[in-house]
């Protein structure tokens, strides 16, 4: 008898909104994540305060979200969403400084992958985060 996935033992489908104002990258984020058993992107958004507007619309489970987003910063958005709902917030962005990670986390963030690692790593980390995991890319691990 085979086991259940990792996905499939905690609900799902899980609904995950995606931020990022690069159309090529937020489209190619999209199409990975839907491809992944047990995950639905639901909506995406452009700049920081879409992405507020979204998660009171839609209430996701999770927000993958850019840290260089225009009208609100990434670390700023986390902080308005968090004021707005209880859903995980993983950061998904091409800043690898130790320092921008340490802030994202502080903001409430419970993961950060630099997009240079997201090919290997964005499952991983979108289960663990799920799970009420922290996970840090492997590029910053022990960095904090």
């Amino acid at each position: 008898m085979k086991s259940k996935s990792e996905a499939e033992q905690v609900k799902t489908p899980f609904r995950i909104l995606v931020v990022d104002d690069s159309d090529p990258f937020r489209r190619f984020t999209t199409s990975t994540i839907n491809n992944f058993p047990g995950f639905h992107v639901i909506g995406e958004a452009k700049d920081g305060l879409e992405a507020v507007q979204k998660v009171e619309a839609l209430e996701p489970d999770l927000v993958v979200l850019d840290i260089g987003i225009p009208r609100l910063n990434g670390i700023e958005t986390a902080r308005k969403i968090h004021s707005v709902s209880d859903c995980k917030i993983f950061f998904l962005t091409g800043n690898p400084f130790p320092e921008v990670m340490r802030e994202a986390l502080s903001a409430g963030a419970n993961g950060y992958v630099v997009k240079v690692d997201a090919s290997e790593e964005l499952h991983e980390a979108l289960l663990a985060v799920l799970q009420g995991k922290r996970y840090i890319s492997k590029t910053l691990a022990g960095r904090f």
